[in-house]
């Protein structure tokens, strides 16, 4: 059986995005109790809107409620299981045991445990099988030889394989409220791990490298390792960025997609573009981590990092006319006539070349350059799109960030 591709979603649309570039559940945040208080978030009726529409695609929506709770919470918490309950979310994921308990008391929920647990042994995996959760999400620093044995318990796996990692322990970090008064355990990381400091040596004077000192963290693929993946039989695959864009979503859902479903297919080849078209979303390098049991100093940026923000997303597909081959196109970075781009969906992951010819407003007058936010333009594409198809800059084999 295919594990399943668990995608992030921060608000509506991500979550309709994830679903249809083909990820099999996605996990969302409330406005309450959730660890990504900086993301839009979802509204009550927002999560019934969101069920509705993954229901109707036979996916699933999680929510996640995986803050520490203090006293004056308790009786919030419940009531805000009690609606995830009625609204028909297939689960939570949560880290407090208190939440665990709650939810057991007061509603039917399926309860997933949270990466912020820890949960790297299989002696803590037996345990909360005890309290009969349906889930344990591995902590970040897990092995592919722990993985094996823990899996030998009997409850359902997810593990991370993609997207940013925490510089602490599975996201357990302090320093955000210590430098910033924002608790990285309630929402409010401040991403410390990603500042720039002065490295002192033992005189206290700046030792100088050729960028001031960090301590983050590499991103994560482990794109190479999916039929490994498969073949352990891990239940369910997670792709981290609740915070990232429509772009970041479809582009790693739909590669994920693909690779997984070529390995059942039995057409498993790796595929240099996949991993190549995934470099092209992100803004930092990505390897293995710790599933091979690397932990060396190739893990994270010192004094060499470099960050490139992306400009290569360049539109939305909103229409298409069949009889007249119009696109409307929403815009989303500037691009003009003449550049050659590349429209991708979830039947086409590697996408389909496109030359920017007539470009139309939405006054019908030609335009020779596409430059305000979120501009509506029309364009004549010979070949059928899709709403929530997406154009992007035309990638470059030889190119990465």
């Amino acid at each position: 059986m295919k594990p399943e591709l668990l995608a992030p979603a921060g608000d509506l649309e991500r979550l309709k995005v994830a679903c249809l570039y083909g990820a099999d559940a996605v996990y969302i945040g409330g406005l309450l109790f959730g660890l990504r208080a900086n993301a839009v978030n979802f509204t009550i009726d927002e999560i019934k809107e969101g069920v509705r529409f993954a229901h109707n695609l036979n996916k699933k929506v999680y929510v996640t409620v995986n803050t520490i709770l203090h006293n004056k919470e308790i009786k919030h918490v419940i009531k805000y299981l009690k609606q995830l309950d009625k609204i028909g979310v297939d689960a939570i994921i949560v880290s407090d045991l208190a939440v665990l308990d709650l939810a057991k008391k007061n509603t039917n929920l399926d309860i997933h445990i949270s990466t912020q647990q820890s949960t790297l042994n299989y002696e803590a995996v037996k345990f909360l099988k005890d309290l009969d959760v349906t889930r344990v999400v591995l902590a970040r620093e897990v092995s592919q030889e722990e993985i094996a044995i823990i899996k030998k318990v009997g409850l359902e796996v997810e593990i991370f394989i993609h997207g940013a990692m925490c510089a602490s322990f599975s996201g357990r970090c302090v320093l955000s409220n210590y430098f910033t008064n924002r608790d990285a355990n309630r929402g409010g990381c401040s991403q410390i791990c990603r500042w720039d400091f002065d490295l002192l040596d033992e005189n206290k004077n700046i030792l100088q490298g050729t960028k001031n000192f960090t301590f983050c963290s590499k991103d994560l693929s482990l794109l190479k390792h999916i039929p490994d993946i498969c073949k352990m039989k891990v239940n369910s695959l997670k792709i981290e960025g609740r915070m990232r864009s429509i772009y970041y979503i479809a582009t790693v859902v739909g590669i994920y997609r693909q690779v997984i479903d070529d390995y059942y297919n039995q057409n498993y080849v790796y595929n240099l573009d996949y991993e190549n078209i995934l470099s092209r979303v992100a803004n930092r390098d990505s390897i293995v981590q710790f599933f091979d049991n690397n932990y060396t100093e190739s893990c994270s940026y010192y004094n060499n990092r470099i960050e490139i923000s992306n400009q290569d997303f360049l539109g939305v597909v909103i229409n298409y006319d069949e009889q007249t081959k119009i696109a409307t196109i929403e815009q989303r970075n500037y691009f003009k006539k003449g550049d050659v781009v590349e429209f991708f969906g979830p039947d086409n992951v590697v996408g389909r070349t496109y030359l920017v010819e007539d470009i139309y407003d939405s006054d019908q007058n030609k335009i020779e350059i596409v430059r305000h936010p979120k501009q509506i333009v029309f364009l004549k594409v010979e070949w059928t799109l899709n709403k929530y198809d997406l154009m992007r800059i035309k990638v470059d084999k030889n190119r990465k960030m």
